[in-house]
């Protein structure tokens, strides 16, 4: 009998004592935990078909703000007048710039009672602070506003459910504006309408840039605000076919229904939102559908992660299930050292831009040109801005492109203030207003990407929102100083230019900084780099 050594053993028995119990690791099988910037970049696409499709539908509801806000323009223009036939015994003359010193029963409204509230209402003379005042009011309500919804769309009605709820309450209140019975109805009704106002642009600029590649987060951003100036262009087509204030209420406020119904359906939750309320699968399914509409493929292996997690630190399994939301507000905002220097910078710096911006915006009704003309023509004049900055976005900076549109306007600013309402002089005041408005349309869009990347995901919309709150407070001061006349405006327009900029040197550059997900991330990447600049030194 043969005796059987070890070599002569089969190979197969061999194979069989070498295997292991479990297969070799392989790549495929390690999961890959990334933080949504990390997977738009690695494998959805940081700007495709379906961000385009998205950015364009959610910034449509930036020309709704633009209809809810710049209608104060038309509805409470003051008209032009004229002397009645026989009236110059009475004394009305002409060629006198106020009807204050007339007779009653001496002049009359061109366009009827009808066409403003200033005409039906009577307010001109000792009632016109009241067209300040409403106006007023209305910046107030979207300060409020703007408080509210950041605060909501950070927790727990999300991005897009805010937006419906303002749109819904800009239906329904810019609707029974129209119904208005006298001046007190009015100004109720135009707070209630600035309430939901104030969030629309704040959640359709963060709802479109959030799903967008750090990469093109800049010029994506930027180019929101072109849809606002082309609602203020449209608006002024509006205002001339509606001539009448109540009707132009009821037009301006169809847009917004129409929009609820035919446009939100086909917008997506934030994935971001989704990721820090800790609805794990819901995010990966819109990071899924990103990818595969942008003609890309996510491998099955890959999940979604905070920034503050450990790429290793538990399985695929446990990855991919909804955990708990991870929350903030405010308050955290202000605790933390970092983000409450910053929060504060951009209080300052949003409320005096704002200041300029809608200060020369309603400052058209104090030139004495063709108003509807005079409103396109600062509409389109923003538009280049937009353009010109969003260029500049990525190669100078958020910092020094902030610092150079607020000086660069509030130059021309200061050169309107020497010129005078007379002669060729007024058409050069007249430019110097058009490029005031230029450079702070740039910077005001600016903002909003700039103060968005500041903060973390998690308190992002809140601290957008209490900036926003702070351009609101700035709105409603623009019409008091516009009522000032003289040099006074473009004067105070100047100071709040360049004193903006000098505050906007404290701030931190923010280009190709990941979009952080929570205060712990931030702070934790804050510390890192400083540790790296003083190693460096």
């Amino acid at each position: 009998m043969p005796t059987t050594t070890l070599s002569s053993v089969p190979n197969t028995v061999e194979k069989d004592f070498q295997s292991p119990l479990l297969p070799p690791p392989d790549d495929e099988s390690i999961p890959e935990k990334l933080c949504i910037d990390e997977m738009l970049q690695s494998y959805c696409g940081e700007f495709g078909r379906w961000q385009l499709t998205h950015f364009v539908l959610t910034s449509l509801a930036w020309a709704l703000e633009a209809f809810h806000t710049m209608i104060m323009i038309f509805a409470d223009r003051e008209p032009e007048w004229r002397c009645l036939g026989g009236a110059a015994g009475l004394g009305c003359d002409p060629a006198a710039k106020s009807v204050c010193e007339f007779e009653p029963g001496s002049w009359e409204w061109v366009e009827g009672v009808a066409s403003s509230t200033v005409a039906e209402w009577g307010l001109v003379c000792g009632d016109k602070y009241k067209v300040g005042l409403v106006q007023a009011v209305f910046f107030a309500g979207c300060m409020f506003g703007a408080g509210l919804f950041g605060h909501l769309s950070d927790s727990f009605l999300g991005r897009k459910g805010s937006l419906i709820v303002v749109c819904i309450l800009n239906s329904i209140f810019g609707t029974l504006t129209a119904f208005s019975p006298n001046y007190i109805a009015y100004f109720i009704l135009r707070f209630l309408t600035g309430c939901s106002t104030g969030g629309v642009g704040l959640c359709a600029f963060v709802l479109a840039t959030e799903p967008v590649g750090s990469t093109m987060r800049g010029a994506a951003g930027m180019s929101t605000f072109y849809f606002f100036s082309m609602g203020i262009a449209v608006l002024s087509g509006i205002a001339y076919i509606f001539p009448t204030w109540r009707d132009l209420y009821i037009a301006s406020s169809i847009p917004s229904l129409l929009f609820l119904v035919f446009v939100l359906p086909f917008i997506s939750e934030s994935p971001r939102w989704y990721l820090v309320r800790g609805r794990i699968k819901e995010a990966m399914k819109i990071m899924s559908n990103i990818a595969t509409s942008n003609g890309n493929d996510l491998p099955r292996r890959v999940s979604l992660t905070l920034d503050e997690e450990s790429s290793s630190s538990s399985s695929f399994y446990s990855s991919t299930e909804d955990k708990d939301a991870v929350s903030g507000s405010l308050v955290d905002v202000i605790r933390s050292p970092i983000t409450r220097t910053r929060l504060v910078l951009a209080i300052i710096i949003n409320l005096l831009c704002s200041v300029v911006y809608y200060g020369l915006s309603l400052n058209v009704v104090n030139l004495e040109t063709n108003l509807y003309l005079n409103v396109i023509l600062n509409s389109v004049a923003e538009m280049p801005a937009f353009m010109i900055t969003a260029m500049l976005l990525d190669k100078l900076g958020r910092k020094p492109l902030t610092i150079g549109t607020l000086w660069f306007s509030g130059f021309f600013c200061f050169v309107g203030s020497l010129m005078t309402n007379k002669g060729i002089w007024k058409g050069v005041k007249m430019v110097c207003g058009i490029l005031g408005i230029f450079g702070m349309a740039g910077t005001y869009n600016l903002l909003f990407i700039y103060t968005a990347e500041l903060f973390p995901t998690v308190v992002r919309n809140a601290a957008l929102g209490s900036a926003t709150q702070a351009a609101q407070m700035g709105a409603i001061l623009a019409p008091v100083i516009v009522v000032m006349g003289g040099s006074w405006p473009f004067a105070l327009f100047a100071l709040c230019g360049i004193v903006a900029g000098l505050f906007a040197f404290c701030l931190p550059e923010t280009l190709n900084q990941p979009l952080y997900d929570t205060l712990t991330g931030m702070e934790a990447a804050v510390e890192k780099n400083m540790n790296t600049d003083n190693t460096t030194v």
